[in-house]
């Protein structure tokens, strides 16, 4: 299921997108910038800004903690941490241009001194070992297919007793050949397991006290929602962007609805401790 190319999944397509929405702020190149201003289109996740005070909740984390993010995206899940719990972030990215942006937005928030964006591959970076309190995913470990390595990475760089929390898909049952192709292209896809070897991995790799969520219904009628909405707003899309982006994000918001309603994807939210 691996594809090495990243920009299959049109989600990450066309980061002028984000630019537009600042011009349509009217802060296209200066002024600060809140990170509710930024919510409706930095949260590359279901849920928004929901999910990060639920793991904020459960994790009680606060201005003590020390967080490291695995796949942060535009920034948007790290400055909101930052800015509602005063919590240290480490956000790492892939793609540069991604990472790019979230330099500029953090740092239109202030938020600069709280949060540090590094651009690289989470497997082949080196950060001091039991470190962090906390490393959170949203919707990113499932791009990754050396399971093994990424959650011994994770134990090691987090302190005794520090806690572990994603949010990633898996599956209920296989997926054909075609399935695969389609989901390695369009989802990025490249490791989903079953959700009792998801367990098993946290499990093999030391975490302990492993608490699995099952999110499919709640995320199939979100994505349901958001296809609805975007739909319904077309006219702004296309006057905000263009044609070609509004298209773009209109066949990968049916493709996430597509498979989270068909019985074979699942969403999960998970939390484990070292």
């Amino acid at each position: 299921m691996q594809n090495d190319n990243i920009k299959s999944m049109k989600l990450y397509n066309f980061i002028d997108r984000i630019y537009n929405e600042l011009r349509e702020l009217g802060k296209a190149n200066s002024g600060s910038l809140s990170v509710n201003e930024l919510s409706s289109f930095d949260q590359l996740h279901y849920h928004g800004t929901q999910a990060i005070d639920f793991a904020i909740k459960k994790l009680n984390i606060n201005h003590k903690s020390k967080i490291l993010e695995i796949g942060s995206g535009l920034g948007g899940p790290a400055r909101y941490l930052a800015k509602k719990t005063g919590a240290n972030i480490t956000a790492v990215e892939l793609q540069e241009d991604h990472h790019d942006a979230a330099v500029y937005l953090t740092k239109r928030c202030n938020l600069d001194s709280k949060v540090e964006h590094i651009c690289g591959d989470f497997l082949q970076l080196e950060f001091p070992k039991n470190h962090y309190t906390v490393l959170v995913s949203w919707l990113a470990l499932y791009h990754i297919p050396n399971r093994k390595k990424l959650l011994n990475n994770c134990i090691d760089i987090l302190k005794p007793d520090g806690h572990l929390y994603v949010e990633d898909f898996a599956f209920f049952k296989p997926f054909d050949d075609n399935e695969k192709i389609e989901l390695s292209n369009d989802f990025f896809a490249n490791y989903l397991v079953s959700l009792s070897q998801y367990e098993t991995d946290l499990k093999e790799a030391g975490f302990s006290k492993i608490f699995i969520e099952d999110m499919t219904s709640s995320w199939s009628k979100f994505t349901k929602d958001r296809y609805k909405n975007y739909q319904d707003n077309i006219d702004r899309h296309t006057r905000v962007h263009n044609e070609i982006i509004v298209q773009n994000m209109l066949y990968f918001y049916s493709f996430a609805m597509r498979y989270l309603s068909g019985g074979k994807l699942a969403g999960i939210r998970a939390s484990a401790k070292k």
